[in-house]
């Protein structure tokens, strides 16, 4: 007698990384992105990647992928910076209507938006202007909490531990905020620790 077969496993489906353009009022917007292979039908909220004034999006080009097992994400290059074409002026405002245009671009009716530096306080505008399209934020290394507005989403400050320039930050400006520690003190811990960090934020995102 013939002996039953196992049952097959199927392969796990690999994320796929890709490279876009995208017009925004000013121009046109470079766009890191990667996605589940499996079609999207069971994503989580998608997640928007905003660099430090000092990067591009080519920082997440190591941590997009891991962070994309169960939701699409993308990193722009925000007007300015890397590939993408400039605003008028390189102000917190104007970068977050770009993001805006990219979010109606791709019909994003809900996002959570990780921001590091220059992006963590476009992502706080983005936030406190638009509370019905943001739905959690994650923020590096963000601004002087007096210079920022106040948002009422879910909020994971990450931070180096005892970082004595955090000591000025006004909690009640992310009333919903938790801290948490950044895996190392690297300078750029997106490269050097993609994979902790995206388990650390895909835990605080499906939480």
């Amino acid at each position: 007698m013939a002996k039953p077969s196992k049952p097959s496993v199927l392969p796990q489906t690999a994320v796929r990384t890709r490279r876009a353009y995208f017009d925004f009022k000013f121009g046109q917007l470079h766009v890191r992105t990667a996605f589940p292979g499996t079609g999207g039908f069971d994503e989580q909220v998608t997640l928007i990647c905003l660099h430090s004034r000092e990067g591009s999006s080519r920082g997440f080009a190591r941590f997009l992928p891991e962070i994309a097992g169960a939701r699409s994400a993308y990193a722009p290059d925000l007007p300015g910076f890397g590939e993408s074409d400039p605003a008028p002026s390189a102000t917190f405002a104007d970068a977050a209507h770009a993001v805006l245009d990219l979010a109606g671009d791709l019909r994003l009716r809900q996002v959570d938006v990780l921001g590091v530096g220059f992006g963590a306080a476009v992502a706080l505008d983005l936030a406190a202007s638009r509370p019905d399209l943001v739905r959690r934020l994650v923020l590096v290394g963000t601004p002087p909490m007096d210079r920022a507005p106040a948002v009422k989403q879910p909020s994971l400050v990450m931070r180096v531990k005892a970082d004595p320039s955090e000591a000025h930050w006004n909690p009640a400006l992310l009333s919903a905020a938790r801290i948490a520690e950044l895996p190392s003190a690297a300078p750029d811990p997106f490269d050097a620790d993609a994979a902790a960090l995206a388990k650390q934020i895909s835990a605080f995102l499906d939480s």
